[in-house]
């Protein structure tokens, strides 16, 4: 939005007013204030993480969301009352702050709550969510657009209604039986489990979740714990998913559509209402994933995912060297505009039923009791921390390494799908607290996991039998 350009970051308005042809169109955004709004939310969520783990131990999953919910409400009023970039950025990490928690506790929260027939699925709906919430936003933002005035307060401070949503709903939410386990609650623990599963037989699994629960209970110091070697391939796994995650690109694709393209040639209105049909197609894809991820597994869905993402970059790069070249000046003409924004939306269709849901589905059911929220902090630190470093570095990267920037991202997604095919098992169907045969039976991670944790899983195997 130019007022919003105009009043807080004036430099990037007039390099993108330039009428002269002497700006590089991969250089008209680049600005370190800029980066620095879009990119301090992720680096306040990758601190807020860790704090959210001993919460979430502690106090339950519920009351996590309720803070994460709490703070992102203020951070969104602040962001729209803002009189300064001081004041945006603030608010930002204070946005920041309540997605920290939320990422920390949601993907926990369903991965305990969903029976593992369904937990695919269920799971995949926080990633739904989120589908849904970007392309509110972009529709927002097309919206506000064309506002004579504050279209930008408008458009900022709306973030407080998913806020109050979040942070009503938690508050009436019931806690998992695990956590309510975890803290000594064993009867309201099992009156849970007999509801949420819909039969008073849940003998057999409320007993695998006591003895995940006194196993986790001898662990003090689960940050120490989980860099034991039974539980490396878990460990290293919680922290390549992510980083591949952010290494897609897509963030950098969603999070600057209207940027990327108005690099491309479209105007103001039309930039937006890309970004709107990038957001629409992210989440009927997500949709796909929710149907096929526990019928088809997580694997199909990582490899195809990958393969379709790396024809992708590599169109949209070569369609950009043509245009512009080395140089950046030069004109899409609207059919090869078109191509290019038909080429980024079946890449957002590949990543939104692959690495989007998949990259927080997979490290949320793979740790044992004893270091899962442990483990899911990880999941979020990683990911916070790449999203800030890719986030503040991409129009630098644009403006240096021009169309090169997206053979660079397909690089990386040859290189995790590769990684995928070799190292990540299917986790399908597979309870949480059995996993770890998923990992004996594992070519390369078997040799990192003792007999004896194997047969406690079996253990639990032969009550669901």
């Amino acid at each position: 939005m130019d007022e919003f350009l105009q009043k807080f970051f004036p430099e990037v308005y007039a390099k993108q007013k330039d009428a002269t042809g002497h700006e590089s169109q991969y250089c008209k955004f680049e600005n370190h204030m800029l980066t620095l709004f879009t990119s301090s939310l992720y680096l306040a969520a990758l601190i807020a993480s860790f704090f959210a783990s001993a919460t979430t131990r502690k106090f339950g999953r519920k009351i996590s969301m309720t803070i994460g919910g709490m703070v992102f409400l203020i951070g969104a009023i602040l962001n729209g009352a803002a009189i300064n970039v001081a004041m945006l950025i603030i608010g930002r990490i204070l946005l920041g702050v309540g997605i920290g928690y939320a990422n920390q506790s949601v993907p926990v929260y369903l991965s305990e709550m969903a029976p593992p027939k369904l937990r695919g699925a269920l799971n995949i709906g926080f990633q739904m969510a989120t589908t849904i919430g970007i392309f509110a936003a972009n529709l927002v933002n097309y919206g506000t657009a064309q506002m004579k005035a504050n279209g930008w307060r408008v458009s900022l401070a709306l973030a407080a209604a998913p806020a109050l949503i979040m942070t009503i709903g938690a508050i009436f939410l019931p806690d998992t039986p695990n956590s309510l386990i975890e803290r000594g609650l064993k009867d309201q623990a099992k009156e849970m489990l007999q509801k949420i599963r819909g039969t008073p037989n849940v003998h057999d699994e409320f007993s695998d979740l006591v003895d995940a629960s006194a196993v986790s209970q001898q662990v003090r110091h689960p940050w120490k714990t989980i860099l034991e070697p039974k539980y490396r391939p878990q460990l290293i796994i919680t922290c390549l998913i992510p980083l591949f995650q952010q290494l897609t690109g897509i963030n950098v694709i969603m999070f600057y559509a209207p940027v990327l393209f108005k690099t491309l040639g479209f105007e103001d209105n039309a930039s937006l209402m890309s970004a709107v049909v990038t957001g629409l197609v992210n989440v009927f894809a997500t949709m796909v994933s929710i149907l096929v991820v526990d019928r088809f597994g997580r694997r199909v869905l990582f490899l195809e995912g990958g393969i379709q993402m790396i024809a992708c970059q590599i169109g949209v790069g070569v369609l950009i060297a043509s245009v512009f070249g080395v140089s950046g000046n030069g004109t899409f003409s609207k059919g090869l505009g078109n191509l290019a924004l038909a080429l980024i939306c079946i890449y957002v269709a590949a990543f939104a039923w692959s690495w989007g849901p998949l990259g927080w589905l997979v490290p949320s059911e793979i740790h044992p009791m004893e270091i899962r929220s442990a483990g899911q902090s990880i999941n979020v630190s990683v990911n916070m921390f790449f999203t800030f470093v890719i986030g503040q570095l991409f129009l630098s990267m644009l403006c240096h390494m021009k169309f090169g920037l997206f053979f660079f991202f397909g690089g990386w997604v040859l290189l995790m799908t590769l990684f995928v095919y070799f190292f990540v098992p299917e986790t399908r169907n597979v309870p949480i607290e059995e996993m770890n045969t998923v990992w004996k039976a594992h070519w390369f991670w078997g040799k990192y996991i003792p007999d004896d944790v194997v047969g406690l899983s079996h253990k639990s195997s032969d009550h669901d039998a």
